[in-house]
């Protein structure tokens, strides 16, 4: 130490350069670290918005043996029960097809009456044909489903579009249709009086159709509150909305309860009867013209849904499992869903490890057990439903084959050869 002392004071004669050069030290550090982070928040975030190679081939095969089927082929049984009030009736909207996958499959495992479930996924054009290919060949047991584009509902206005477009974000997910879908409800489904909404990052663990039997007391919605300080999941009003613009300080209480989204129980009647979706129009534009909230639709929900909230008991959602690695493993499996919100979804890499086991199980519940032989000539005929049910091995879902010229060939090269025929 001595020498070292000596050779500072050699060094530097004056006290007040030594510190002046270790503060510069010391900033340089901060910058350099600051630096760090930003690059490693920025990976995360790319992480979270690139579709894993593995699931984008996936989609290439799963469309592949879609547009291989004929019209008929492609329609889904028990369509009759879409509008049947005496069902329980889920939506998801999604482009995720694994996604979809473990919601409809983890729902009518936890079901005590699958055959009374009906699952309406609602995806983009792009989408559609994996998704429904998917369902097809992995059909949800006893329950019903159906697969809709979003570009089928004609009565979607321009102005909502465009509007959509106006908003900026630096997240695409906060800004696209399948998310801002869900104010919509009440007219996707004009016939249906209640439906539970998921979104695509959940696993359903227990039966749910206690919700119908919620008193919502005149009220639209019920949901899982989030307003509590001393837990992980809280919400304040005042961090995502304008609190102190004209319009927010008149209409809204910086002190009221917030609720979470993911797993949402609505009467679509009293929706209709206080017209709630064109309130929700009226805001969305009203946020174009003035910074009232953040960029995302979770606020723009709680001020559509202001007072007209039931809240739920916490253990019907728990939530934070893509973000927060220090959950209670009791609350995770006590709760009727969990929930992936954050950017760290399971079926990524980036994903929460200790967390994943919940939901690959319900992967390997849709995997379908023998691939479908495709034959060039004769592909109108249907999958087996005999073959569907008595296999007992389990392998990679959807590979499909056909043969050419003697050759055993994968969905893909399937197409390719037929189109280079033609």
């Amino acid at each position: 130490m001595e020498v070292l002392l000596a050779k500072a004071n050699h060094a530097f004669t004056d006290c007040f350069e030594i510190a002046e050069t270790l503060r510069a030290m010391a900033n340089d550090t901060e910058e350099q670290v600051q630096v760090e982070k930003n690059e490693e928040s920025y990976l995360i975030q790319l992480a979270g918005r690139t579709t894993p190679k593995g699931l984008h081939c996936l989609s290439i095969r799963l469309t592949t043996e879609y547009l291989l089927l004929q019209p008929e082929e492609r329609q889904f049984p028990n369509q009759h029960k879409l509008q049947d009030l005496d069902f329980y009736h889920y939506a998801v909207f999604s482009d995720e097809i694994l996604a979809c996958a473990v919601v409809v499959n983890s729902t009518t495992a936890s079901a005590k009456e699958p055959e009374k479930i009906v699952f309406h996924v609602v995806t983009d054009s792009l989408n559609l044909p994996a998704i429904s290919m998917w369902f097809l060949l992995n059909p949800p047991g006893k329950a019903t489903i159906d697969v809709q584009s979003i570009e089928n509902f004609e009565w979607l206005s321009t102005e909502y579009s465009s509007a959509l477009k106006e908003q900026k974000s630096n997240d695409p997910r906060y800004a696209s249709a399948l998310s801002h879908l869900r104010f919509y409800l009440a007219d996707i489904f004009p016939a249906l009086d209640k439906i539970v909404l998921f979104d695509h990052d959940v696993v359903v663990q227990r039966d749910l159709t206690g919700l119908w039997s919620v008193n919502l007391n005149g009220k639209v919605h019920a949901a899982v509150e989030t307003c509590h300080e001393s837990e992980a999941s809280f919400h304040s009003m005042h961090l995502f909305m304008n609190i102190l613009d004209q319009f927010s300080a008149k209409r809204l209480n910086a002190s009221v309860c917030t609720w979470a989204i993911g797993m949402n129980f609505f009467n679509l009647q009293e929706w209709r009867r206080q017209n709630l979706t064109n309130l929700y129009g009226d805001y969305l534009q009203l946020g174009l013209k003035r910074p009232l909230w953040k960029t995302e639709s979770l606020p723009l929900g709680w001020i559509t849904f202001y007072n007209q909230t039931v809240a739920l008991e916490k253990s019907w959602h728990a939530f934070g499992l893509g973000h927060n690695s220090g959950l209670s493993q009791g609350d995770i499996e006590h709760a009727a869903v969990i929930h992936y919100d954050g950017i760290m979804k399971p079926w990524l890499e980036i994903g929460i490890a200790e967390y994943k086991g919940y939901w690959s199980k319900h992967v390997q519940e849709g995997v379908m057990n023998e691939p479908v032989a495709v034959e060039p000539g004769n592909q109108t005929e249907p999958p087996s439903e005999t073959a569907r049910a008595t296999s007992q091995r389990k392998l990679p879902p959807i590979l499909g084959f056909c043969h050419v010229n003697g050759r055993r060939l994968m969905a893909a090269a399937c197409l390719l050869s037929l189109a280079a025929r033609l």
